[in-house]
């Protein structure tokens, strides 16, 4: 038996209410409730039958989940060492970011090593497919294509496929649609129909699933948030579209770590590996000059080295801009603060602008010495010591506080050249002859430096 509900879903929380309003109670969003036709079965089973499941114990020796190597080590890298069979990947990443290149790129690469792979898309044609793996040199990869967005056909067609397929990319899931709902594709009840069946036949069948998903003008994957919950692992892919350099970043990963990440450049053949990252960010680097410094960070295992730029200018507005573009606003402002009452250098009546370059974007309180310092040295026109990295935490009291994984750094940084290191005092310093070495417990020690 069969009952139609009509319901109104909000498209940005997946909140669900009777009756239609300009905003959602639920996450405050405006105009993003529509009307959902969701079909209900219903089964009866008589009362008599019981039905027992069978427990599992946790001492019961399992068979290791095997994984495959994507033959990309950047991509190993971000996963965790491979794709594993049976798990399901959401990648995200705005327009034209390089999501179906990267895909498209594994799927050709694998297929030739023998992995049996179909790439199911809803967004072009089959056409468009083989332009783009001609352009990549890649149109001789027995990939196997589907142009379908009815998930239905899509799992059928899939199952009776003999032989199995070993890799299952479907770009992009909110183009997909169940025809059992009747709402639009790209609705909440859509994405999640779909995505819980896509995820169904990957468990059955022990097959790789990587579903494409679109991002909000925020930045934030499209539709509700219980789609990152239902995969294993999620993928950002960033960058700027005018900027050749692509960053891959794992924000979930149930077989690896996390906010590990890959870093690619974009050519006219597909995607290509960048080996040493520290050694692109630091590429463009025009010597020393005032208003920059070098912050040694860590992004998931692999330690990076990137420009930190700052700029202040006078300004005659009542509040000045502050402009920040890889680093959070919200720190900057902190940093400012302190600046002015444990340093004595007030920013009031100067615009503020910070950047890192190469389009990372940094998490992690470790660069709050390296942004401290560039600040100083713009305000005052005078560089930092040559050949130096910096890297440090910094209190509300103007304490510089140790980080972690300092070694790693330390020596990330010697291998591209530098010969000085300003790190909070205590910092584990490795044993590297002719390395200088300059200790910081208060910001207002920075004065020395400038």
């Amino acid at each position: 038996m069969a009952k139609k509900d009509s319901v109104y879903v909000c498209q940005e929380c997946g909140a669900v209410f009777g009756k239609w309003s300009g905003k959602c109670s639920e996450c405050n969003a405006w105009d993003t409730i529509q009307l959902e036709t969701l079909s209900k079965s219903f089964s009866y089973t008589s009362s008599e039958t019981t039905i027992i499941a069978n427990f599992a114990k946790l001492s019961d020796t399992q068979e290791v989940q095997s994984r495959i190597d994507s033959n990309i080590e950047e991509l190993n890298r971000v996963l965790g060492g491979g794709l594993v069979c049976g798990s399901a990947v959401l990648i995200g990443g705005d327009p034209g970011i390089g999501k179906s290149t990267l895909l498209l790129q594994l799927a050709g690469i694998l297929s030739q090593d023998g992995v049996n792979c179909a790439y199911v898309t809803g967004e072009e044609s089959l056409e468009q497919i083989r332009l783009r793996a001609q352009r990549m040199n890649l149109v001789s990869a027995p990939v196997s294509l589907l142009s379908a967005t009815n998930i239905n056909e899509i799992i059928t067609t899939i199952t009776a496929t003999s032989p199995k397929f070993d890799l299952l990319v479907v770009d992009s899931i909110q183009t997909m649609f169940s025809p059992d709902i009747g709402s639009a594709p790209g609705t909440v009840s859509q994405v999640k129909a779909a995505t819980h069946e896509l995820i169904n036949l990957a468990k059955q069948h022990n097959i790789i699933l990587i579903l494409v998903g679109h991002v909000t003008k925020e930045g934030q994957l499209a539709g509700p948030k219980i789609l990152e919950h239902m995969v294993d692992t999620v993928l950002y892919f960033e960058g700027e579209r005018e900027n050749n350099f692509r960053i891959l970043r794992a924000v979930k990963n149930r077989y690896g770590s996390v906010n590990e990440i890959g870093v690619f450049e974009m050519c006219d053949t597909g995607l290509k590996e960048v080996v040493n990252p520290s050694l692109l960010f630091l590429g463009e680097r025009r010597g020393n000059t005032s208003g920059v410094t070098v912050f040694a960070g860590v992004e998931g295992t692999r330690p990076i080295l990137v420009e930190v730029q700052a700029l202040v200018a006078p300004s005659q507005m009542i509040a000045p801009r502050r402009a920040v573009v890889g680093w959070d606003l919200n720190r900057l402002s902190m940093i400012i603060a302190v600046l002015g009452v444990r340093y004595g250098l007030v920013l009031s009546a100067f615009e503020v602008y910070l950047n890192v370059v190469g389009g990372l974007k940094i998490t992690e309180p470790a660069a709050d010495l390296a942004v401290m310092c560039a600040l100083i040295s713009a305000t005052k026109n005078k560089p930092i010591i040559n050949n130096s990295i910096v890297f440090g935490e910094i209190g509300l009291s103007g304490e510089v506080r140790k980080v972690s994984r300092s070694d790693s750094r330390i020596k990330e940084a010697t291998k591209l050249g530098f010969n000085h290191v300003i790190v909070p005092e205590g910092t584990n310093i490795p044993n590297i002859p002719r390395l200088q070495v300059t200790q910081i417990s208060h910001v207002k020690q920075l004065q020395d430096l400038f």
